[in-house]
């Protein structure tokens, strides 16, 4: 896909209430009044739909169920009333800006270890939110901690079939949604890789072939329909929001056939690293071109037992974030939270009771705060 040169004078357009920002050639063919991205003071940046440059400071993993054990759905019923909506208004929306956070990442939640995760927002409860977001699109269950799900056939008629139902069933809904940043695909797709829990489906392509030409083209190809059928999948319906793509394992292989082919559908280059992310993120930018963005990181102790709980590392937090926004072609960071612990994930910035890990979140809130300031001195 080339975007036309009336698509382009759109796209700059989008971007004029900041003068000082130089435009820059997304998908979006009618980006006026949405987040897009554009460049300035030598930074890639989200623009925001009123033309400012922004820098996603989100919190990932939001699930209202965690508030529904027997040992605590009083809190659910007395203070919140059963509802979801005044749960959001009352107490999810008004504690991420206590942090200063100013997105959300991506609201799904573990359930059940290797199993799918919990359900997406409504339109509704987006509304209630009120805030900067984005959603993530199941066009495929390929994550590297799922351990259920088959491959599909991305030449077949069902796939384009069901690429239509997705975004028919979630990007009209949220197409004309000013506070939507834009879209993900599957959270660390098993394109070359697999995991514990999944060798029964193995990896999309097997990486032995990538030895021979043949297999290379072979895997370019189908990356290729698999990024064109969604992304026209999108485009049928939302014209309007970015498309973040796939967020990618940086710490597995990934195979430069899969990105090469993604680069032209997508408009970011997302990526989930608890490792390195302030080497592999501009690494991925300098062999690019794309702004990339660390949709999922943090840092606490993995291997926990049921029953023990862990803590979400703010120093660590702090140190990254601030290293991120030195990168000039990294537009945010999300923490992989979660908001509220549960028994599955085992770790989130409130406990079941709703009591905060007072002197991480007073870290994160502090290292969120010093950005911001960063952000109105620069800007």
């Amino acid at each position: 896909m080339t975007l036309s040169r009336r698509q382009f004078f759109r796209n700059t357009l989008a971007c004029g209430a900041s003068a000082a920002v130089k435009a820059t050639a997304t998908t979006q063919s009618e980006p006026a009044g949405f987040f897009t991205l554009g460049q300035r003071d030598g930074h890639w940046w989200l623009i925001t739909p009123d033309g400012e440059p922004f820098f996603t400071i989100g919190l990932n993993h939001i699930d209202p169920a965690t508030l529904r054990y027997p040992e605590n759905i009083r809190i659910w019923r007395e203070k919140y009333g059963g509802s979801t909506l005044r749960w959001i208004e009352e107490s999810v929306a008004p504690n991420l800006k206590r942090w200063g956070f100013n997105s959300v990442g991506w609201v799904q939640e573990v359930s059940v270890r290797n199993w799918a995760h919990s359900r997406s927002f409504t339109l509704d409860e987006y509304r209630a939110l009120d805030m900067p977001y984005c959603h993530l699109l199941p066009f495929i269950e390929s994550h590297q901690w799922e351990q259920h799900t088959r491959h599909f056939d991305f030449g077949s008629s069902g796939w384009e079939e069901w690429c239509d139902y997705v975004a028919r069933a979630h990007c009209a809904e949220l197409s004309e949604e000013r506070n939507l940043i834009g879209y993900f695909y599957s959270d660390c797709p098993t394109w070359i890789h697999e995991r514990p829990g999944n060798e029964w489906r193995g990896p999309i392509f097997d990486p032995e072939r990538l030895k021979t030409e043949a297999g290379r083209n072979e895997l370019t190809a189908l990356a290729r329909q698999y990024y064109e059928t969604t992304h026209d999948a999108i485009r049928r319906y939302d014209k309007h929001h970015l498309i973040l793509g796939d967020r990618y394992e940086a710490n597995q292989p990934i195979a430069d056939e899969v990105v090469d082919a993604a680069l032209r559908y997508v408009d970011v280059l997302s990526f989930q690293d608890f490792r390195h992310p302030r080497t592999h993120l501009p690494e991925w930018h300098k062999k690019t071109g794309k702004p990339v963005l660390l949709a999922d990181a943090a840092k606490m102790k993995w291997n926990t037992e049921p029953g023990e709980f862990t803590r979400n590392e703010g120093g660590w937090y702090a140190e990254i974030l601030a290293g991120l926004y030195e990168i000039p072609g990294c537009i945010g960071f999300h923490l992989c939270g979660a908001y509220q612990r549960n028994r599955a994930r085992r770790y989130g910035l409130l406990d079941e009771q709703e009591d905060p890990d007072a002197e991480n979140v007073a870290l994160i809130r502090a290292a969120n705060q010093k950005l911001a300031r960063h952000m109105s001195a620069r800007f």
